[in-house]
């Protein structure tokens, strides 16, 4: 190994230690031990400092969707340059950010037309949450004021994103600082809240959603939720027929659906969208990570014409939207997500999906054996595998064996970098792995599971 690159990667490994502060990191934990330092990507590969080369199984936090340096994506953003970096879409329009609403128009789900653009998916829901409510409030319906979520869902980590979330171990130390919330139970059939099996269910998780719109009834605003995968709190798959009973739940109460498809859209769970699986079209959807293609931030709120109209006024009669972001539609940002849409559509990559999630799905069916797997849920390309301490009864592994965190560092020698959220193991590619690489990177976490519950 050159001796420069080993002084470069020890110079760089001992700023991070002096410096950084890592997000959702225990940095305790992190200054005592030997970080990979991502240098480069190539493809669905990412290489560290030291030159060594890894499946991006999590595509760098859900976002990455094509790989890494694509040329259409590099020439689209180095074209964009030579012409503007960024102007603001507060009182001026801009020839970029045009040009992306009217591409991604043209995939979302009929009946959203009006593209809203700020730079993160919570600042996304911070939109959806707020234009909700002032929808209702400019119609005349003043008592509509109040939102319901669903446990153990993520929105983000802003204070109104947060609110809605619903994942105590995120989100109980800033309780104090949230606005009061009507949630309702998880639909997690593996370990079913209402204490319900899956064989004989009558679909109960929606049935409280149901309980709630009624015992609120006039007073919800909307309905927030991640669309048949909730994802930071496990990759906890939805029931068939769950999401689709939500929107008529919706319609019937007069509350708005906002669906969050910052970590569902563009192809993740096997559709460009989530909702359509189940025919659905929300009030209001959100998208982020994968809208660039995982180049460069960028986020819509997409909503209806009925919604958008309800803003309309003369400027005295204070109808304004007052809310933006100073990089709204970034023409840098919209030129990615221009080529990146492109690239969707060129290469038919939605239509390729089915095939590599069967080819996945094929790959992780051993695994499902193991004693440690208690369950292994997909969608698409969504994949968590729930880590158990005991198979039979289900008890989980105590949060302070890091168990998840065990595999990832025992992943990275087999060459994958993935990352788990507590005891479930995070299986998130970029959609351009091919079945080959898909067999290899459930090869790795399969192995890496057997090695780090070895003397569980």
């Amino acid at each position: 190994m050159p001796e420069d690159r080993l002084s470069r990667h020890r110079r760089l490994v001992e700023a991070d230690h002096r410096h950084l502060w890592h997000p959702f990191t225990q940095m305790q934990s992190w200054l005592a031990e030997e970080p990979l330092v991502v240098d480069e990507g190539d493809g669905v590969y990412l290489v560290d400092t030291l030159g060594r080369r890894y499946l991006d199984g999590v595509s760098s936090l859900w976002c990455n969707v094509h790989g890494h340096r694509v040329p259409e994506i590099d020439a689209a953003i180095t074209a964009q340059l030579g012409k503007l970096g960024h102007s603001t879409l507060l009182g001026l329009a801009s020839t970029a950010s045009i040009e992306c609403a009217e591409e991604l128009a043209r995939v979302l789900p009929r009946g959203l037309t009006r593209i809203f653009f700020s730079d993160a998916g919570a600042t996304a829901v911070e939109i959806a949450l707020k234009m909700a409510y002032q929808h209702h409030q400019l119609r005349g319906d003043a008592e509509r004021s109040e939102f319901v979520s669903i446990r153990g869902g993520y929105h983000g980590d802003t204070i109104g994103s947060i609110s809605v979330g619903g994942i105590d171990l995120f989100h109980r130390i800033f309780k104090p600082l949230l606005f009061q919330v009507n949630q309702a139970p998880q639909p997690y059939c593996y370990r079913c809240p209402l204490g319900k099996r899956r064989a004989t269910c009558a679909m109960e998780c929606a049935g409280a959603v149901e309980e709630v719109l009624e015992r609120r009834r006039g007073k919800v605003a909307a309905l927030v939720v991640e669309p048949l995968v909730q994802g930071a709190d496990g990759m906890i798959t939805q029931p068939p027929g769950y999401l689709r009973r939500l929107r008529e739940l919706c319609d019937r109460h007069g509350a708005l659906l906002v669906c969050d498809e910052v970590a569902t859209g563009f192809g993740r769970t096997g559709t460009t969208w989530a909702v359509e699986q189940e025919g659905v079209t929300p009030d209001i959807l959100t998208c982020a990570k994968g809208l660039t293609g995982g180049y460069l931030p960028l986020a819509a709120t997409c909503t209806t014409e009925r919604v958008f109209e309800s803003f309309l006024g003369p400027h005295e009669a204070q109808r304004t939207f007052f809310h933006g972001h100073t990089y709204a539609g970034n023409p840098l940002a919209c030129a990615a997500a221009i080529a990146s849409l492109r690239l969707l559509r060129e290469r038919r990559v939605i239509e390729g999906l089915p095939a590599k999630a069967a080819a996945l799905a094929d790959a992780l069916r051993p695994l499902a054996e193991h004693p440690r797997v208690g369950e292994i849920r997909q969608r698409g390309l969504m994949v968590g595998i729930e880590l158990v301490k005991d198979r039979a009864t289900r008890e989980p592994y105590p949060y302070a064996e890091n168990v998840g965190h065990r595999v990832i560092l025992e992943a990275r020698p087999l060459g994958a970098i993935l990352r788990p959220l507590g005891n479930v193991v995070v299986l998130m590619p970029p959609l351009a792995m091919t079945e080959a690489q898909l067999r290899e990177l459930a090869g790795i976490a399969g192995e890496a599971i057997r090695r780090a519950t070895a003397e569980a």
